[in-house]
């Protein structure tokens, strides 16, 4: 399903992240200005086709009332199926001496923290995300600007059922960890080398008892202030680079 992405800055910025775009409609009737200006420039840099269109028929495509003559039409983001993922896995243990990581996330619901996620997923080199197709968050425009366009190099794969898909990691040589703040023991203590899945939970309630019972084991991160827990996509940053660190190369290990 295509998004619509409304007003002048908002198109920008989906440009400027490299969305992946079908056409942007701009209304016959819009004035020249800088930002009118830098629209056209990246449109023509990045070959996506300008279309005049009355504003008439643009405020009635528009969702908010709020499009300022511009509103772009994207193209659906290509989901992967989990075997692209889990093949993408064997190549990062046979590279990178038995180390893959592969997110799970529990029904996340903001497009944001998808974003974020997936940005520090790329960093670390991780094989895929894996998100549920109902009830959570699909890459949008506002996952390709918070993930600063790092949505478009990492494979994400939406399934119908995450413990079905756990047992699959599992009976891939996967070891299934949950990023918890009711488990006994931290993260400092859990052993995250070679194949891993994190499982990252909602916002609101976190990794769901279902899921939870499918995980090999709980880690939760140590906290000394006064606050509940990170955000969601803090955490998940944190968890990832905790088992970069741990499965770090010697090479890697030298760097500073």
């Amino acid at each position: 399903m295509a998004d619509y992405i409304e007003g002048r800055r908002a198109v920008i910025e989906a440009l400027r992240t490299g969305m992946p775009m079908k056409c942007i409609l701009m209304a016959d009737n819009v004035k020249r200005d800088s930002l009118v200006n830098d629209i056209l420039r990246k449109a023509k840099q990045r070959d996506v086709v300008v279309k005049t269109i009355s504003r008439k028929k643009l405020d009635e495509l528009s969702d908010r009332g709020s499009h300022q003559g511009f509103i772009a039409e994207s193209i659906p983001f290509e989901y992967v199926n989990v075997t692209s993922i889990m093949d993408a896995a064997a190549q990062s243990a046979e590279r990178f001496d038995g180390r893959a990581l592969v997110v799970v996330l529990d029904h996340i619901t903001d497009a944001g923290n998808l974003g974020a996620i997936a940005r520090s997923a790329e960093c670390v080199g991780a094989s895929g995300i894996i998100i549920p197709n109902k009830r959570a968050a699909r890459v949008t425009a506002s996952t390709y600007k918070s993930s600063a366009g790092a949505i478009a190099h990492i494979p994400v794969s939406q399934v119908a059922n995450i413990t079905n898909t756990l047992e699959r990691l599992k009976e891939n040589g996967f070891w299934v960890a949950a990023a918890t703040e009711h488990a006994d023991g931290v993260i400092w203590d859990a052993n995250l080398s070679g194949k891993i899945a994190l499982v990252m939970g909602n916002e609101g309630e976190g990794v769901s008892r279902l899921v939870l019972e499918s995980c090999d084991f709980a880690m939760a991160l140590p906290q000394v202030g006064d606050i509940a827990s990170l955000n969601v996509a803090q955490a998940a940053t944190a968890c990832m680079y905790e088992w970069l660190r741990q499965n770090r190369t010697e090479a890697e290990g030298k760097r500073g």
